[in-house]
């Protein structure tokens, strides 16, 4: 594959990143764009991009750093409204918090590729995205429905919900009560399980909430199969019973901040 090839593949991703790390599609992609031209204009840069994806971001990021723009609330392009919401969300969040913690997220780079991409330290990437998710974390405070019908489990969510700063709406053991909890209060957040104490289904409990709004959920299931069959919408955020609770933290943060809910099945 020519080295051409190689760059155009990857463009779409650059793209990507570029528009969340300036919080415009207009802005990103002209940053995209002096990237380009900065390597066609310089043989050594243009033969590193053979390397494959850390030289072209790295590219790109030196380019970004060097010439760092703010940008106005208007220059959101044709991004949908929970995009709108999630680049005003990165905008307020420290810039090398936010390399750091979209090329190791959206980006799907290892710590030590986004360390040579942003020229620090592995353990520096660790911690800016550790900051990152404190930031998001500060400006995500929101009201939580669990839907659980184990005890147990369901006070071990509590008390790590509320360890986050976030509030409790309502509990729920069935589809039933979870009916009357939203019906009380409107939650910003619906963690579920998908198997309830009545045999009702988490799933239909998670549509009748999403029929009214559109709300970040995390399914918290030991029988994640039943989710991933490949012939209905699946969940964005789905953890497995047992879980450990950094993972449901984690889970929760990328809820909040990519908000969005749609109904399944």
């Amino acid at each position: 594959m020519s080295l051409g090839a190689q760059v155009a593949a990857q463009l779409p991703y650059l793209r990507r990143y570029a528009r969340a790390l300036t919080g415009s599609q207009t802005t990103g992609d002209a940053f995209v764009q002096a990237t380009l031209e900065a390597a066609l204009a310089d043989d050594e840069l243009s033969q590193s991009l053979a390397g494959g994806r850390v030289p072209l971001y790295k590219a790109f990021n030196k380019v970004w750093a060097s010439a760092y723009l703010d940008v106005n609330d208007g220059e959101n392009g044709e991004i949908g409204e929970h995009e709108i919401a999630a680049t005003g969300r990165l905008r307020r969040i420290t810039p090398l918090n936010r390399q750091a913690l979209l090329l190791t997220t959206v980006e799907d780079f290892t710590p030590e590729e986004a360390a040579e991409v942003m020229e620090v330290e592995e353990g520096d990437v660790n911690r800016l995205v550790g900051e990152a998710i404190d930031e998001i974390d500060r400006e995500s405070r929101t009201s939580v429905l669990i839907i659980e019908d184990e005890p147990l489990i369901s006070m071990q969510l509590e008390d790590l919900v509320k360890s986050l700063g976030h509030e409790i709406c309502g509990t729920a053991a069935t589809r039933t009560q979870a009916q009357q909890v939203v019906a009380e209060s409107s939650p910003g957040l619906v963690l579920a399980d998908i198997q309830l104490a009545d045999g009702s289904s988490g799933l239909d409990a998670v549509n009748d909430i999403l029929a009214i709004d559109s709300v970040p959920v995390i399914f918290i299931t030991a029988y994640p199969e039943r989710l991933l069959t490949g012939d209905r919408p699946e969940p964005t955020y789905l953890v497995t019973k047992p879980f450990q609770e950094a993972t449901v933290r984690a889970a929760i943060s990328q809820a909040l901040f990519f908000g969005s809910g749609r109904p399944l099945g």
